[in-house]
């Protein structure tokens, strides 16, 4: 039995390097503890892991269902258990779905992560609410304004060591905000986290 009749949307917000899927899959970890059952959802275009796993830049994974499609959380699917090698070869309906990357979904996944409330199913969810630019990064800005609950984490800003809230791209190659973020999930030799002031700089003097 669900803890909730209604689901609820809790958001894990913030620029690169700011620990988005570390706290989601803290949050992962605590659920399972508490006997829930939790379905991780990742996005293909992040290969950190491999292509069945979400991975931190500290080093803690958890097995994941990694899709390339918004409308694929609507498919039935097996959901993981404290210890997946024991875990029922049925589907079940999750009491949480745990999605992390979720700018690469783009804004299909705002009505998908719906259906999944609507079912009395509890989503967590982590990704960019911020591109490379400066600019909002959808859905991530509309998923903040539906959440019960919204958590903005900050990175270090590499120049000074205040807290970051954006995080500037190194290389200008003309790739668009999506595909730049794409193309370097967490790569540290393409992207760094800034501060406001640090940000404004840059911009100001044409880098980045």
């Amino acid at each position: 039995m669900r803890p909730m009749e209604a689901g609820r949307l809790h958001v894990i917000a913030g620029p690169m390097f700011a620990g988005k899927t570390e706290e989601l899959l803290r949050r992962v970890h605590r659920a399972r503890l508490a006997g829930l059952v939790v379905e991780v959802i990742g996005h293909r275009l992040d290969s950190r892991g491999g292509t069945d796993r979400l991975s931190t830049h500290t080093g803690r994974s958890t097995p994941a269902r990694m899709l390339e499609r918004a409308e694929q959380l609507r498919l039935p699917v097996r959901a993981e258990g404290p210890d997946s090698s024991d875990g029922p070869d049925f589907p079940l309906t999750p009491d949480i779905i745990a999605i992390d990357e979720a700018q690469f979904f783009g804004p299909s996944l705002v009505p998908a992560i719906e259906a999944q409330l609507d079912a009395g199913i509890q989503v967590e969810v982590a990704g960019l609410c911020v591109t490379y630019d400066g600019g909002p990064f959808e859905p991530l800005p509309t998923l903040m304004a539906m959440a019960e609950e919204v958590v903005k984490l900050t990175a270090v800003c590499t120049i000074c060591g205040a807290d970051a809230a954006f995080h500037m791209r190194l290389i200008a190659d003309g790739a668009s905000a999506l595909e730049a973020t794409a193309a370097q999930v967490g790569g540290i030799e393409s992207y760094q986290a800034r501060c406001r002031r640090h940000r404004r700089d840059a911009a100001r003097s044409g880098a980045g």
